[in-house]
């Protein structure tokens, strides 16, 4: 209803009912029920999947006792009342429209009509409380302020600068969806710099908010923002973008922080990577639970970085021809826009993609190993011949 009163084409709907989700469940046989905390039913329609709530009401006394921690967090949400009760169990006003179809009108309980118009987001009661209830909420508000271009009411704005701590009690599996829904939706960077204006980037990413608190040598560390910025130029473009490319973006940081510290402390540059990358990606699993799925390519694409500093014989060839190579390579000109790479090598590997022996190595045409009787690719010198040491030349050779 939101999206559709601000004149913008709605991702979905959001399908509310008084019936149980055991009763939906009965009137769709391809319907299931899914969650703990908060039990939905999904009614598969085809290839779409139609999520649908039931209203929810209050509860009060002993039957919070189970449902509700000593901080005020709503364990589980399954208490069902009707949409004068589910009105107050919504997070902010704009979000809190029911369309009813029974005679296609607005149902507007809490002035959210009016803060749609004002563009502001507010909580519906005290903002304290409902973010206690769900510290989630905090993300969604900058989701919500990224992706409308609402700013955040006064006292929602406040709590949520003071309460920033208490995502540290959401399972990280949940911050991992959160963090896909701010960086994945084509509001990446305002989603990014509204988290760090309040203080919730370091909640999700600490090692990353603390190499990023840090000026290289003068200047401010902008690779994180370049690929945000980037991810949301191939989103508007309709391109695909992937989530392990992103975390190793946003990861990278603390990744290079904690090897600089590992290389002064005598360790050489290939461990020290290795280490730094295995140390970081725990402590952001432990937090935000990146899947192995995502984790091992973000391992690839940093392992693959120094290969773009050796350039002389089978070595580009052989990197070429690496599954990750294209987004390492991207991932260089990530660094190379930041400082961290020279231009002169993004310009080599840039110009090596449009070589010859980089097109027949990717068509399969020639193998790697046959690479080197390729022709020579940008500002390398043809290899010499050698023959191998210890090899027995043939009849009739001179011997000097």
């Amino acid at each position: 209803m939101r999206d559709l009163l601000l004149g913008r084409e709605p991702k979905d709907f959001d399908i509310v009912t008084d019936a149980l989700p055991a009763q939906v469940k009965e009137q769709f046989r391809n319907a299931r029920l899914i969650g703990r905390r908060f039990v939905l039913a999904h009614v598969q329609f085809g290839s779409e999947v139609v999520e649908v709530a039931t209203f929810r009401g209050q509860s009060a006394g002993a039957d919070n006792a189970d449902r509700v921690t000593q901080d005020g967090m709503i364990l589980r949400d399954n208490i069902y009342g009707t949409m004068e009760e589910d009105v107050w169990r919504r997070d902010f006003t704009v979000n809190a429209l029911y369309y009813n179809i029974a005679d296609f009108s607005v149902v507007d309980y809490v002035d959210g009509l009016a803060d749609l118009k004002a563009g502001v987001l507010r909580l519906i009661g005290d903002p304290d409380q409902r973010y206690r209830e769900d510290p989630v909420r905090m993300l969604r508000a900058v989701r919500f302020a990224a992706k409308l271009g609402f700013r955040i009411e006064a006292d929602c704005e406040r709590s949520l600068i003071e309460l920033g701590h208490l995502l540290e009690a959401v399972p990280p599996a949940r911050l991992f969806e959160e963090v896909l829904k701010l960086f994945l939706a084509g509001d990446a960077l305002k989603s990014f710099e509204l988290l760090r204006h309040y203080g919730l980037f370091g909640q999700l990413f600490p090692a990353t908010e603390a190499a990023l608190a840090n000026e290289s040598q003068g200047f401010p560390n902008v690779l994180v923002a370049n690929a945000l910025r980037n991810t949301d130029a191939r989103i508007v473009e309709m391109k695909p973008v992937t989530p392990a490319f992103l975390f190793a973006a946003l990861i990278w940081p603390a990744v290079l922080r904690r090897k600089e510290s590992l290389i002064g402390h005598g360790v050489s540059a290939v461990p020290a990577l290795q280490q730094a990358a295995a140390e970081c990606i725990r402590e952001v699993v432990d937090r935000v639970s990146v899947p192995k799925r995502f984790a091992i390519p973000m391992q690839e694409i940093w392992s693959l970085q120094d290969r773009f500093m050796q350039r002389n014989g089978k070595r580009p060839a052989r990197l070429s021809a690496h599954p990750r190579f294209r987004a390492a390579y991207d991932f260089m000109l990530l660094r190379s826009e930041a400082g961290e790479v020279d231009a002169e090598t993004a310009r080599w590997w840039t110009e090596y993609q449009a070589s010859d022996e980089h097109a027949r190595i990717k068509s399969g045409e020639i193998a790697v190993e046959d690479a080197e009787d390729a022709e020579p690719t940008p500002g390398q010198r043809p290899r010499r011949r050698r023959r191998g040491r210890g090899r027995p030349r043939p009849p009739g050779a001179n011997v000097a």
